[in-house]
C-alpha cells in the first residue's frame, strides 16, 4: 500500500513537472517570436500553430488517425515477429548464426533507402508504410527479447530439467516471464521507431498521414502547417510510449523498475 501510494505521488509530481516545463517553453517561444519578430516562414509562434490547427481540425485528425493506424499495425507485427525470431535464435544455433546476423545487417542499412523498394514491391497503399515500420521496430524487440530469454536463472532451468519439464513449459513458465522486463524495454524503443518508419513510408509513398501533410506543407512553404503536424506527431509518440509504460506497470508491478525510488534504501553519507 505504501509503495503504491509513493508511486502514485511520484507520477503526479513527474506529470506536474513536465507540464510546468512545457508551459515555460511555450511562453518563452511565444515571447521570443513577438519580441524579436523572426520571419514567420522560419519560426511561427505557438499561438499561430494552434490557430492553424483550429482552422481545419478534421483534416489533421483524419491524417493523424491514418498515421496512428499504420504505426500501431507495424508495431504489433514487429512485436509478434520479433518475439518469434528471438525464441528461434535462443533455441537454435543455426538461426543464431544466420537470422541474427541478417537482422544486424538489415539494421545497418538506412531504411529511407529501402522504402522505395517496398513501394515497387507492395504499391502505394498502407503496405509499404507498415513494412518500413516493421523493419525499424523489430530490431530492438529481437535484441531485448533474446537478452531476456537468455538471462533466466540457471538454477530454475536446472530444476526444470530435473523435473523433466518440456521445452515449451520451460519457455512459457520460466524464460518468457523472465524476459518480460527486457521485452517491454524493447517495446518502448520500438514504438518510437515504428512511428518514424510510418512517417518515412508516407514521405516516399504519400497520400495520407501526417508525413504526407508535412510534404504538402513543405512544397507550399507553409511552416505553420508543418509545425502543427510535428506537434501532433510529438503528442502521438508520447501517448504511445506512456501507453506501453502503463501496460508494463500493470503486468510487472513487482519489477525493480516500478519502484518509486530505488535509491531510497541507500542513505546518504
Amino acid at each position: 500500500m505504501i509503495g503504491s501510494l509513493a508511486n502514485s505521488v511520484l507520477r503526479e509530481s513527474r506529470t506536474r513537472d513536465v507540464i510546468l516545463v512545457l508551459t515555460a517553453i511555450v511562453i518563452l517561444w511565444e515571447g521570443y517570436v513577438w519580441i524579436f519578430e523572426p520571419p514567420r516562414i522560419f519560426l511561427p509562434p505557438p499561438s499561430a500553430i494552434f490557430s492553424e490547427f483550429l482552422k481545419t481540425p478534421g483534416i489533421f485528425v483524419r491524417h493523424m488517425g491514418y498515421t496512428l493506424a499504420t504505426t500501431a499495425t507495424g508495431f504489433l507485427l514487429a512485436v509478434a515477429l520479433g518475439v518469434i525470431a528471438a525464441v528461434g535464435i535462443v533455441y537454435s544455433r543455426f538461426l543464431e548464426r544466420t537470422l541474427y546476423t541478417l537482422l544486424v545487417a538489415l539494421n545497418s542499412v538506412p531504411k529511407v533507402a529501402l522504402a522505395p523498394l517496398f513501394v515497387i514491391w507492395l504499391g502505394t497503399g498502407a503496405e509499404p508504410k507498415i513494412s518500413v515500420a516493421i523493419m525499424l521496430a523489430i530490431f530492438p524487440i529481437v535484441i531485448d527479447s533474446v537478452l531476456g530469454l537468455r538471462s533466466a536463472d540457471p538454477d530454475m532451468l536446472n530444476l526444470a530439467r530435473a523435473t523433466r519439464a518440456s521445452p515449451l513449459q520451460v519457455l512459457m513458465k520460466i524464460r518468457f516471464p523472465n524476459a518480460l522486463p527486457s521485452l517491454f524495454a524493447g517495446m518502448k524503443v520500438a514504438i518510437s521507431f515504428a512511428l518514424v518508419g510510418a512517417i518515412v513510408g508516407e514521405f516516399v509513398a504519400g497520400g495520407n498521414g501526417l508525413g504526407f501533410l508535412i510534404l504538402v506543407a513543405q512544397g507550399q512553404f507553409d511552416t505553420t502547417r508543418v509545425f502543427v503536424s510535428l506537434v501532433l506527431l510529438g503528442l502521438m509518440g508520447t501517448v504511445l510510449f506512456y501507453g506501453i509504460d502503463f501496460l508494463e506497470r500493470l503486468m510487472l508491478p513487482w519489477h525493480v523498475s516500478q519502484r518509486s525510488d530505488p535509491g531510497a534504501t541507500h542513505p546518504a553519507g
